[in-house]
């Protein structure tokens, strides 16, 4: 095991954990890596790997995702107690300033950050996600989140995930089970949710998804602008649009935009256009500490 477990108590008494990568005193900005809506930290474990020889890593399991315990309110599956529990995990490892890797969900908490608590923040690397989430992304994403699984085999957790996640175009079999593996859990032999089913109730109402008509981030990605930022996207991404994208390049002072080719939402942060540029970033950003 590459990792250490982390354990803490949320505000409201969760039993919340993290994975801990790296040396304690390492000289280097520790990253805060916050994962997609129903992941949790095996979605950076890659990453990390690549990372942890010289450099601290901290991959937080939400509330109800992953190792942390379920809420008895699903209400409280939002970025705002999400952050608020990312704050506790902070001061839990008397960290008082990090580089957030935010993949959708985690850029959205992100945004988040830098509008209330900018000093705690040293940079940004948004993994697909920006200001504007398109439609078609949430649509697909709400028909298939928090519904059970009719299948008992790795097998067939490959084919659920090859239906549920589009652009993925130069996997492997191995690659997919991979991709298997990072989603959901085994339970006696079999793949389960690794996540809170209640989850399904925090998605946009039907009336709501096929309207567009939800909140306007673009004042949230206001408070990034005073930090330096990576934004990825993939390819084949229908949550960021490439418009979006080039909106964001164009608004902000020191961003780096980044495709990363044969990717749909969202890519792995293995790939070596994307480890480039986190690897870019983090050059650039260190010696602003």
């Amino acid at each position: 095991m590459t990792w250490s477990d982390v354990h803490f108590k949320s505000h409201d008494g969760l039993d919340l954990y993290a994975r801990e990568y790296g040396p304690h005193n390492s000289d280097s900005i520790a990253l805060l890596c916050l994962s997609g809506l129903s992941r949790n930290s095996k979605e950076f474990h890659g990453l990390a790997t690549r990372l942890s020889g010289e450099r601290r890593l901290i991959c937080a399991d939400y509330r109800g995702r992953g190792q942390s315990q379920y809420a008895s309110d699903w209400q409280t599956y939002t970025p705002d107690h999400e952050l608020r529990d990312a704050l506790t995990l902070l001061d839990h490892l008397q960290l008082k300033k990090v580089t957030v890797v935010g993949s959708s969900r985690g850029g959205i908490i992100a945004m988040l950050l830098a509008a209330t608590q900018p000093n705690r923040l040293h940079s940004v690397i948004f993994n697909d996600i920006g200001p504007v989430i398109e439609p078609d992304g949430l649509r697909r994403i709400a028909g298939y989140i928090g519904t059970p699984l009719p299948f008992d085999t790795w097998g067939g957790a490959v084919e659920r995930m090859r239906r549920d996640n589009v652009g993925f175009d130069n996997l492997s079999d191995c690659e997919w089970l991979e991709f298997a593996h990072m989603v959901f859990a085994e339970r006696d032999g079999r793949p389960v949710l690794d996540y809170d089913p209640n989850l399904r109730k925090t998605m946009p109402p039907k009336d709501v998804l096929d309207s567009g008509t939800w909140p306007d981030l673009w004042p949230l990605f206001e408070a990034v602008k005073p930090f330096p930022v990576t934004a990825l996207r993939g390819e084949h991404s229908d949550l960021l649009s490439a418009e979006t994208l080039q909106q964001m390049r164009e608004q902000h002072p020191d961003l780096t935009a980044i495709t990363v080719p044969h990717r749909g939402h969202t890519p792995f942060l293995t790939e070596p256009a994307a480890v480039d540029s986190v690897m870019a970033h983090l050059k650039r950003t260190d010696r602003v500490i």
